[in-house]
């Protein structure tokens, strides 16, 4: 795929990372890879969250050498939601993609969630075959289970780093931290459908997770009170009549 204006694309993938130097490289080819033989026309945006390592130094040479790559550097390290936010805050696209910078999931798998992007607010994966390891696993499936409990979402697993939305849409919803845990849940309070599709998943190679036990289970336990005070004091009115 040659050059497009920026009118043109359809999707903005924004890949939060922060401290990723060892897999930049690998991420920057796969990404470019998959931009070429997309089925649609799609760009990167790349969102720094205050790395300390080379990342910020390797995003500024990988986008000066494509022009579909962009990136945005956060002042400091805020976190997995507010990285996001920020993202979001920049696409122009119609649909907004959303892809780890660990490539446990595959950028080629956003053709599979593109084909029901028309008919639901969200798209997002199910991870299949899981290659976590027995901890993290554990802890997503409890995580998971209380989180459904509490929101009623009916999502198999809301951690999956590979989902698409419709950029006005998810632009709606309210953000805070820890916010990235409960988008279908969100997405559906402010009446959009969520669809799941089966999704490859694959061994980090480099670099480390940030995730541990407080921010898999801790974390989102403390996140559940605060979605579920929302939920009970958001505003919802039907107009009756109109004179």
């Amino acid at each position: 795929m040659g050059y497009v204006a920026d009118s043109e694309y359809l999707l903005t993938i924004i890949v939060p990372l922060y401290n990723e130097e060892g897999n930049l490289p690998r991420l920057s080819g796969e990404l470019s890879d998959y931009l070429s033989q997309a089925s649609y026309s799609t760009k990167v945006l790349f969102v720094n969250d205050g790395s300390t390592d080379s990342s910020a130094m390797l995003l500024a040479q990988f986008c000066a050498g494509n022009p579909a790559f962009n990136y945005i550097s956060l002042k400091k390290n805020s976190g997995l939601s507010t990285a996001l936010k920020a993202g979001i805050d920049e696409v122009e696209t119609k649909y907004t993609g959303y892809i780890d910078a660990d490539l446990q999931t595959s950028p080629y798998d956003f053709d599979l969630l593109m084909e029901y992007a028309e008919s639901y607010a969200l798209v997002t994966g199910v991870r299949v075959g899981r290659k976590d390891g027995v901890v993290k696993r554990i802890s997503s499936r409890m995580a998971n289970v209380i989180r459904r409990s509490v929101t009623h979402d009916g999502v198999a697993d809301t951690g999956c780093p590979l989902k698409i939305f419709r950029t006005d849409i998810v632009r709606s919803i309210p953000f805070f931290n820890g916010m990235h845990r409960f988008l279908p849940a969100l997405i559906q309070l402010g009446g959009g459908e969520v669809k799941e599709v089966p999704v490859r998943h694959f061994e980090r190679l480099a670099g480390k997770s940030n995730f541990h036990l407080w921010n898999r289970l801790i974390g989102p336990a403390v996140d559940l009170i605060a979605f579920s005070w929302m939920r009970k004091r958001m505003i919802r009115y039907e107009i009756a009549d109109k004179g």
